[in-house]
């Protein structure tokens, strides 16, 4: 019952900006941890020793205290208990604020302001925007809502049933650890490999798991969906994030991937689908339903399996 009233507050709240969001405080703390480990340089092994603070303070810190709180809340009355872990849990899943996003840049190429769509599709992406076109500004918001229907909403959904808050929010701080200190620049290849290798693992049983409900939300086109997610999904890479991309790629006979430029330098990533149609902006919005019905789906099937094993 948790899950479905977490996901339902998040789907109709989001995360208000009044509220603290334990996402934020995840980030001030690696940031205070990797100024501290980053002031001074070591050999390649030395490096990664130090990196395996980042997922045991942090992640390890996030779920002791929320644990703790927890059983104190509980131990004072139980619905105090739910009440604090159903909000916990709500904190993190983002289904309102993935598809809020997503339609920002799909409403700014509807009214035809290139420049205000490239400033929103700034805040979600970390490739260069300045000159990207509308079909690369379309491609950038489908790909990002596809690619965070893994990390924002059912690989959480999936550690909360497991260990509830305290596992989901531990996920959450390994997720977030890989978006801060998970590069392979010359400062973080060897300081961030435990945290990018983490959230490689963290990701792995929910980004498969995640492939049959976003075929099940294809409808129709769910056949073509699952054989382009077989086919394609290893191209990407992230072992992980090719799975939802492929099958959402698949499900709108749309080809993703291809040339990004991250500050300055220009990346290929591996095409993944068949380009049976030129992506438009229309697509950002057929990927957000997606997103809602194939998490939907999901949550259902966590739920039957939670009655079951209860």
């Amino acid at each position: 019952m948790t899950l479905a009233l977490a996901y339902l507050i998040d789907l109709l709240v989001g995360d208000p900006r009044w509220l603290p969001h334990p996402v934020v405080w995840m980030g001030k703390a690696i940031s205070k941890l990797d100024r501290l480990l980053a002031k001074r340089r070591g050999s390649k092994w030395e490096e990664r020793a130090k990196g395996m603070l980042f997922p045991l303070l942090i992640a390890g810190g996030v779920f002791a205290v929320s644990f703790y709180l927890l059983q104190l809340l509980y131990s004072i009355h139980p619905w105090l208990g739910v009440g604090l872990e159903v909000w916990l849990i709500s904190t993190t899943i983002a289904v309102k604020g993935l598809a809020e996003a997503g339609r920002g840049v799909y409403q700014a190429l509807r009214q035809g302001d290139l420049a205000l769509a490239r400033q929103r599709l700034s805040w979600i992406v970390g490739r260069d925007t300045e000159h990207l076109d509308e079909r690369e500004i379309a491609r950038g918001g489908i790909e990002t809502v596809a690619e965070n229907i893994v990390d924002a909403v059912t690989a959480p959904l999936f550690f909360a049933l497991l260990g509830g808050a305290p596992l989901a929010l531990a996920y959450r701080a390994i997720n977030t650890l890989d978006s801060m200190v998970g590069y392979k620049n010359e400062k973080y290849l060897h300081l961030g490999w435990a945290s990018a290798r983490l959230d490689d693992l963290a990701n792995f049983i929910p980004a498969r798991l995640t492939l049959p409900f976003l075929v099940l939300a294809a409808g129709k086109g769910g056949g073509r969906a699952w054989r382009i997610g077989l086919r394609d999904a290893r191209k990407h890479p992230s072992p992980n994030s090719g799975y939802s991309e492929a099958v959402v790629a698949g499900a709108l006979q749309i080809r993703l991937g291809g040339e990004n430029s991250y500050q300055g330098v220009r990346s290929f990533r591996a095409h993944l689908g068949d380009p049976l149609v030129e992506i438009e902006a229309k697509h950002i919005v057929q990927t957000i339903w997606l997103l809602y019905r194939s998490t939907f789906l999901y949550l259902m099937f966590l739920l039957a399996v939670d009655w079951l094993i209860g």
